[in-house]
């Protein structure tokens, strides 16, 4: 758990250091606004190096064209491991893990509302951007107000006299995900996060994986206890769900492999023996 903790840091520091935004009060606009990194990451951000993937695919559908670099870039990385940037690299997650971390009532959140970040990517990411030619996913991304918006404000009084009420509902969407996750796991990321709808269509069939030991296993729980996504890794080890923060391989029944190490882990065929 503790390196995916330098690695969260990393990211954020890495992909948020020109701080030189903040006093010109500009936007970075070098090359590498022309490469997303893995995570969601605010373009509009003073501090950004790099743009946001499902920022960039608003942006294709805003101007009714494919996004075949950002789906391209994106597949790829799912393709080899996955959901593993959301646990591993994602800033706004890392927040919810260190809210989740004071001294609260605990509860779990609802299988069913998994499925709302499906409506997210559909409707946020796809359709209404290609319908109205506005990147609504976007205008209410909580990640976006935190490091993009909220600094916006601060340090820009041409950027505070154009608040309107959207930018409210964006503080109240942000409060909300942050005061939830003192009492709840991840939320955003359970229930609401397009990308990582995307990284989990790949799972099941990443070039990295988990495998899960029948033999070894004793249903303790104790997968349940240390996994940011609820998940109980006996009842589906490669599931959409999982953020593949690898916090579950502590336990000697869940381990990492690859689909060509998959085959020697299986337990060998007993031969038949002819009837005495």
């Amino acid at each position: 758990m503790r390196l995916r903790r330098y690695f969260q840091v990393g990211m954020s520091l890495g992909a948020n250091g020109y701080l030189k935004g903040f006093l010109a009060k500009a936007v970075y606009q070098g090359a590498g606004k022309g490469f997303c990194v893995p995570i969601l990451n605010c373009y509009a951000c003073p501090s950004a190096f790099f743009s946001c993937p499902i920022g960039t695919i608003q942006h294709f559908m805003v101007v009714r064209a494919i996004p075949y670099y950002a789906l391209s870039y994106l597949s790829l990385i799912g393709g080899f491991i996955g959901r593993m940037p959301c646990g591993t690299l994602c800033p706004f997650g890392f927040a919810q893990e260190l809210m989740y971390k004071l001294p609260s009532i605990k509860i779990p959140i609802p299988k069913f509302l998994r499925s709302f970040r499906w409506v997210v990517l559909v409707g946020l990411v796809f359709v209404l951007p290609w319908i109205t030619a506005e990147n609504w996913f976007s205008k209410l991304c909580p990640m976006g107000t935190l490091i993009g918006g909220l600094p916006w404000v601060t340090i820009s009084h041409e950027v505070r006299a154009m608040i309107r009420d959207l930018f409210w509902i964006k503080i109240a969407l942000l409060i909300f995900f942050i005061a939830s996750s003192i009492v709840a796991k991840r939320p955003f990321c359970q229930t609401t996060c397009p990308l990582g709808a995307l990284y989990g269509l790949f799972n099941r069939f990443s070039l990295v994986r988990l495998h899960w030991d029948a033999e070894t296993c004793t249903h303790c729980d104790k997968c349940l206890e240390v996994c940011p996504m609820e998940i109980k890794v006996y009842e589906g080890e490669n599931t959409g769900h999982c953020v593949r923060c690898l916090d579950c391989t502590a336990c000697e029944a869940i381990t990492v492999t690859t689909p060509f190490g998959q085959a020697a882990r299986q337990p060998a065929a007993v031969p038949e023996t002819a009837p005495s």
